[in-house]
């Protein structure tokens, strides 16, 4: 995810500050150590975390809806993978969400601005309940067994928001179930925040960093400021 100054201007993002994409920050934690975290800590959750998973599966399929979902997100050095979520929306999402959008300027404007919307006409029945608590993103924990994502890293982009993304660090590293940008403020921050968040957290990464991130993920889920 190269940044380039057009891009940028195109898009409105000038003002976000990000670093130049040449630069390193070494370490042992995050070539080998966070890998290691991952692992140990799915490993540790899983009795916790899979009963959880299957039981609301088993709600949603009650509720007349295919329980899991795949969803395309840009991963590490660019590289597409399948991501795991409870489905929280209808079936024919995009159909629905293209008429939303070309009947509604201000829902337009805001989802231009955020790439996501507070009244979202999507969301299905206990669906809201789900993503406030995110407990629709619980199966990710498979995503960060396999490698493909991690504990703590940037949000997963989505493929088509890749032009967006004015930051230079995103594809640096694993995309992860939580991060600074999820601790924060979400939804009252724009999209092109995300990168400011991605390269103080490249910066900042370390043991220490990843563990007050899933602390402060559980005041988070808590408090059910999801979205």
């Amino acid at each position: 995810m190269t940044s380039h100054s057009k891009d940028v201007a195109d898009t409105g993002y000038s003002n976000i500050s990000v670093a130049p994409a040449l630069a390193t920050y070494p370490g042992i934690y995050r070539s080998v150590g966070k890998r290691i975290f991952d692992i140990v800590f799915v490993l540790l959750a899983a009795p916790f975390v899979v009963p959880m998973v299957l039981f609301l599966a088993v709600f949603l399929a009650c509720q007349g809806v295919t329980p899991f979902y795949r969803q395309e997100r840009v991963g590490k050095d660019g590289k597409i993978f399948k991501m795991l979520k409870l489905r929280t929306m209808v079936h024919d999402a995009e159909t629905v969400l293209k008429k939303h959008l070309a009947n509604n300027p201000g829902a337009r404007e805001e989802w231009d601005r955020n790439q996501k919307l507070l009244n979202d006409p999507r969301i299905i029945k206990f669906g809201s309940f789900l993503r406030k608590s995110s407990m629709d993103e619980l199966p990710q924990f498979w995503n960060v067994f396999t490698g493909e994502m991690s504990m703590v890293g940037p949000r997963p982009m989505m493929v088509n928001q890749q032009k967006l993304y004015p930051g230079d660090f995103y594809n640096s590293m694993r995309p992860g179930i939580s991060g600074p940008w999820q601790v924060s403020k979400r939804n009252q921050s724009t999209f092109a925040e995300r990168a400011f968040h991605d390269t103080e957290y490249w910066k900042s990464m370390s043991f220490g960093t990843d563990l007050s991130i899933l602390i402060r993920t559980v005041s988070v889920v808590l408090r059910g400021t999801g979205c």
